[in-house]
C-alpha cells in the first residue's frame, strides 16, 4: 500500500468522524453548534459521508485512484473553504446559493472554514508532491 493510500484511508477516518459529531453527545450545544461554531445538517453530514466512502475506496484500490482523489477533494474542499473564508458561505453545501455572502466577524469565518482549508490543502498538497510515477 503506498503512502497516499494510506493518506485516504487517514482522510476517511477524519471525514467520518466529521459526518458523526452531530451525533455524538455533548459535542453540541442547545443551538445545535458542533464545538459552538459549526452548524452542520444532514446536508454536511452526507457530504462528509460520501467523501469518507470516496477515500475509502481510493484508498484501497491503487495509488492513482488515491492520487486522484487528493488531487480532485483537495481541490474542492480547499476552494470552498476559500469560498467561505472570503463570503461566510461555502458551495459545498449549497450555503453560498441558499444563503449568498454573510456578513460574520473574520475571526469566526477562519475557525469554521479551518476544516476545509487543512484537509483541502493537506489532500491538494499530498497528490502534487506525489507527482506521477
Amino acid at each position: 500500500m503506498s503512502g497516499l493510500q494510506k493518506i485516504c484511508l487517514g482522510f476517511f477516518v477524519a471525514l467520518m468522524g466529521a459526518a458523526s459529531l452531530n451525533y455524538i453527545p455533548g459535542l453540541t450545544d442547545e443551538d445545535g453548534l458542533a464545538f459552538g461554531i459549526f452548524a452542520l445538517d444532514i446536508y454536511d453530514d452526507a457530504l462528509h459521508a460520501a467523501s469518507a466512502v470516496w477515500a475509502l475506496i481510493a484508498g484501497l484500490t491503487s495509488r492513482a485512484a488515491a492520487r486522484t482523489f487528493c488531487l480532485l477533494f483537495g481541490a474542492l474542499y480547499l476552494g470552498d473553504g476559500a469560498l467561505g473564508l472570503a463570503t461566510g458561505s461555502g458551495y459545498l453545501d449549497l450555503g453560498i446559493f441558499n444563503n449568498g455572502v454573510l456578513d460574520l466577524p473574520f475571526g469566526f469565518k477562519i475557525l469554521a472554514n479551518l476544516p476545509h482549508l487543512g484537509l483541502g490543502g493537506m489532500a491538494l498538497a499530498s497528490g502534487l508532491l506525489a507527482g506521477r510515477k
